[in-house]
């Protein structure tokens, strides 16, 4: 129980990977906040009928007073903070295609979202880290930060904010032993992916794993050893690294 007595926030955690590290890290003892701009009482009721503890709130990340209000319930609810799981995220809802034919409206959401409501997530949270005595923050990028996404530039651009931010805020945090690391997976067989790739999807993730050097796509619960071992007091000085899951494709 590498978690136990600590309380991590999962943005985004209604669904898909964020979905899977909730579930995950509740079964590593933590208590978790399930914060979702979507419904999160399936996440929640799953992890309560396991014997874990575990509360949902609605989140919109573009939103500070919405990201202020997570950081506050978790603290009346559980009374600390230690990890906060930036997972919130535009990617299944956004259209693809040419650099210079994505519209701006879309471009300035994916922004928002992507890389604001971080930083949010962060304002929100940060001063309760503190008070706990250190933690982590875990922000989710991509491979297609690292690798290149073609007709998805808008999406790449954000991921690619995400290092440059986690990088930033280790080392401005470090002072108060908050550690900061991003996680950047390829293609995870979700909701998320099934919607973004459409009827392209059986090809593109054929595409994908054939580039890797384990020659499989991507399941949520690969992704979870990653999240639990920076939550938890096993990366005590593991920060400011961007973690890649994505079979062997990009070699940092």
């Amino acid at each position: 129980m590498h978690l136990k007595d600590k309380t991590v926030l999962v943005t985004g955690g209604g669904r898909g990977l964020g979905r899977a590290y909730c579930e995950a890290l509740s079964k590593a003892g933590a208590s978790v906040v399930v914060a979702d701009i979507r419904e999160t009482q399936d996440t929640v009721e799953t992890i309560i009928s396991r014997g874990g503890k575990a509360i949902g709130l609605s989140l919109d990340v573009t939103d500070m007073l919405s990201c202020q209000n997570m950081a506050d319930r978790a603290i009346k609810e559980y009374g600390n903070i230690h990890c906060l799981v930036n997972n919130a995220a535009l990617y299944g809802d956004i259209s693809g295609g040419r650099f210079d034919q994505l519209r701006d409206d879309q471009w300035d959401n994916v922004m928002a979202v992507n890389v604001k409501g971080i930083w949010q997530c962060c304002k929100a949270c940060v001063p309760y880290l503190r008070k706990s005595g250190g933690g982590s923050i875990i922000n989710i990028s991509s491979l297609a930060a690292t690798f290149g996404m073609p007709y998805a530039l808008d999406y790449a651009t954000s991921k690619a904010a995400v290092i440059g931010l986690t990088r930033s805020l280790a080392r401005e945090l470090g002072r108060d032993w908050i550690r900061v690391n991003a996680v950047a997976p390829s293609a995870v067989l979700t909701e998320g992916t099934n919607e973004f790739m459409g009827e392209k999807k059986e090809k593109t993730l054929q595409i994908i794993s054939e580039g890797q050097s384990l020659k499989s796509n991507l399941r949520t619960e690969d992704m979870t050893g990653t999240i639990i071992y920076l939550a938890s007091d096993d990366s005590k000085f593991v920060t400011g690294q961007t973690i890649m899951v994505d079979g062997g494709t990009v070699m940092l």
